[in-house]
């Protein structure tokens, strides 16, 4: 590893696709060519989260897959990206979720870069709809023909060892062996690595919706 690189425990961080994005706002300020993308990568999010679990690497999958639906094979536009998070900001996951989301889209809360002119928005674009709560679920629209997918995340479908019930507590209050330690993270990062790189193959992890009529909450 190249000095000034992280240097991950798991080989399999770098193997999730990667996410391909244009920026007019960071080509109006000179970030890029205006014929570049910006790549996200799972571990930008790893290092956004501070840790890799289930939820980071869902929302990694859950951006990936909504762009995907949003997009087909055009090159997503950051920024023009609006998302609503199906329930409160301190349900569940939701904050850590939201963050992934919003790093990777641009889609921002109130705390979201103003705009240039009344250009380059990002304010406000993420929302959380508490009215409409759901349990993982999001809702991603694109701002210049508002066509807009929902995706659902249901990683309780993907199979666990028993022993990770067991292990969690020991583990958390620091009173695990190495052993039991290495134990939890190999079946801790195994489930990531079946969110990142086998999803597909279990039924029901992720389910994508169009949406037609969906109005975003007024802010």
């Amino acid at each position: 590893m190249a000095e000034g690189q992280s240097k991950w425990l798991q080989d399999f961080f770098d193997k999730a696709e990667p996410i391909k994005l244009k920026d007019p706002l960071a080509v109006v300020l000179g970030a890029i060519a205006e014929d570049e993308v910006l790549v996200f990568k799972y571990p930008d999010a790893v290092k956004l989260a501070g840790h890799s679990c289930p939820a980071v690497a869902g929302a990694y999958m859950i951006t990936l897959k909504a762009l995907k639906a949003l997009y087909g094979n055009e090159i997503p536009v950051r920024g023009e990206i609006k998302v609503a998070v199906l329930g409160g900001p301190l349900d569940m996951a939701y904050g850590p979720i939201s963050q992934v989301i919003s790093f990777i889209t641009g889609a921002a809360p109130i705390t979201g870069f103003g705009g240039l002119g009344g250009r380059f928005v990002r304010r406000n674009k993420l929302v959380f709809d508490e009215e409409h709560g759901e349990f993982n679920a999001f809702i991603f629209q694109r701002t210049d023909n508002n066509k807009a997918v929902k995706v659902a995340y249901n990683p309780g479908v993907i199979p666990v060892d028993e022993r990770m019930s067991d292990l969690m507590p020991l583990v958390v209050s620091g009173t695990a062996t190495k052993e039991e330690h290495k134990a939890f993270i190999d079946m801790w990062q195994g489930k990531v690595k079946k969110v990142l790189l086998e999803a597909d193959k279990i039924e029901g992890v992720f389910e994508i919706t169009e949406l037609k009529d969906y109005k975003f909450p007024q802010v």
